[in-house]
């Protein structure tokens, strides 16, 4: 493994809310930070999407629905200990944090992110991330999904979902301590194990 990539760990957390702003991933993080400023010094921490269906202007958050942040090993308990029990207020919603629970991250050989961040066009948007892969020594096969815009007044991020697939063990684990593109903190480049290639385009 990169020795410049820390292992990394998904701290589950219990959550109670209902609603959530349709740009939730930018006042989640701001939400976040305010109880643990140390998270913007960990360069490859992320907060996965979380499960929620649109209604008109806001998102309703599923019952089942948990908060998982991506955090180095050595510091993950921490950060996630100072955070259980706490209230999240974004804007006129709450998000109450429970308990939580380590997940190990496994070398699935498919895998999945909602959102990389890149080009708008589909062909150059591969290409940068086969580069980006190629500079991190990984070999998949790759199947691009739907382009999505996460974006509120004053900041827009757009990507594609993206299936890596067929990956070495060492490769799924990299790829998925590090990320792909940008703004992890935002739920982006973060991949989990996806099992049916087959439903992608159906997002």
């Amino acid at each position: 493994m990169n020795n410049q990539i820390p292992e990394m760990i998904d701290m589950v957390f219990d959550l109670e809310g209902f609603t959530l702003p349709a740009a939730y991933p930018f006042a989640l993080w701001d939400a976040l930070l305010r109880l643990t400023p140390e998270l913007a010094e960990e360069k490859f921490a992320g907060v996965l999407p979380l499960r929620a269906t649109q209604n008109k202007d806001d998102l309703l958050l599923s019952k089942r629905a948990k908060l998982a942040l991506r955090l180095p090993v050595l510091t993950g308990e921490r950060i996630a200990a100072r955070l259980s029990g706490n209230t999240l207020q974004l804007g006129a919603s709450s998000l109450v944090l429970g308990k939580f629970k380590p997940r190990k991250i496994e070398p699935y050989p498919t895998i999945h992110a909602h959102q990389v961040t890149g080009a708008n066009d589909e062909v150059i948007f591969m290409e940068e991330v086969r580069t980006q892969l190629t500079e991190m020594g990984i070999t998949a096969n790759l199947i691009c999904g739907k382009h999505s815009t996460i974006g509120d007044d004053q900041l827009s991020i757009q990507g594609y979902s993206l299936v890596a697939h067929d990956l070495k063990p060492d490769s799924s684990l990299k790829l998925q301590y590090a990320g792909l593109g940008g703004h992890r903190q935002f739920g982006c480049g973060i991949f989990i194990p996806y099992k049916v290639i087959s439903g992608l385009g159906d997002e």
